[in-house]
């Protein structure tokens, strides 16, 4: 990885060696590897800079080599350099066919077993900013308020996790502009987001108290100890290489109930130990082998 970076490493545009070196940009690498397992692929070094320059500014330090050495034993720093890169792309009911599934496939199961007393769960695993895990929450509920009730009035629950602290700020906030808001289906919008009169909106209380938003390192221990019926994991292990991806698919396979599901990323697909458990079902769909 190190001779990798060195060799591609583009300089930022005036900017001196003395300040950022591919040495700089080979050890950022590494620092967020070991951290979180995304790998920076050799062609990041703008981004590099780009997104740890104000920390370093702020540190006081002056290079970035300081700034790294400053990061191997500061663990604070260390976790708001790496949130800093973590990429925090996400959309209102982006791939869309994963609801459609979600809806019309197990949907009735989970209303069947809540009816049975019996608990549901639902995880949501690199949520960034919320719109994944509020589109989740619309779909089980749906427009029918009296029958949202029914289901919240159950043994449900959601959770939501990512790495990086700003976008779970932000997803606590449930506030988002017009353009966001855009993919929500009228008549779950209409029941679940209270309009600002420019088009944005705050998703309201009753879903918003539903979920609860932990900070999570995916490669950390993991404190559920309950297992989940629906993992939602998507786009998030494009940023880690295969052994990383294989043995966290392996991991999700475990804390799935029997017949659970796992949604993941458009290009991802399950590999390693876990294929021997999960089945696909649909597109970039799997559930759990009984």
């Amino acid at each position: 990885m190190k001779h990798e970076a060195l060799d591609q490493f583009v300089p930022f545009p005036g900017i001196s060696e003395f300040v950022y070196s591919a040495r700089d940009f080979a050890a950022v690498r590494e620092l967020v590897y070991e951290s979180s397992a995304n790998v920076l692929p050799p062609n990041k070094s703008t981004l590099v800079y780009s997104r740890l320059a104000p920390l370093v500014r702020n540190s006081g330090l002056g290079t970035f080599s300081a700034y790294i050495e400053r990061l191997k034993t500061d663990n604070a720093e260390r976790h708001k350099a790496v949130c800093a890169l973590t990429t925090n792309h996400t959309a209102f009911f982006r791939e869309d066919h994963h609801f459609d599934h979600f809806l019309s496939e197990v949907r009735p199961q989970m209303i069947r077993k809540l009816g049975a007393g019996q608990p549901v769960r639902l995880w949501s695993a690199g949520s960034s900013s919320g719109e994944e895990v509020f589109s989740l929450c619309m779909t089980l509920l749906g427009p029918d308020k009296v029958e949202a009730r029914r289901l919240l009035a159950q043994d449900l629950a959601v959770l939501a996790t990512d790495l990086a602290d700003h976008v779970l700020v932000k997803a606590k906030r449930a506030t988002y502009d017009a353009d966001a808001l855009a993919p929500v289906p009228p008549a779950l919008r209409s029941q679940w987001v209270r309009e600002d009169g420019q088009g944005g909106g705050t998703v309201v209380d009753p879903i918003r108290e539903l979920v609860r938003f932990k900070a999570l390192n995916l490669m950390g221990k993991w404190p559920m100890k309950k297992a989940f019926d629906v993992i939602f994991c998507r786009n998030v292990m494009i940023y880690f290489d295969q052994p990383t991806k294989d043995n966290l698919v392996a991991r999700f396979a475990d804390q799935l109930v029997p017949g659970g599901h796992l949604y993941i990323g458009h290009s991802e697909r399950v590999s390693g130990p876990a294929a021997a458990q999960l089945e696909l079902v649909g597109k970039t769909i799997y559930r759990k082998i009984r």
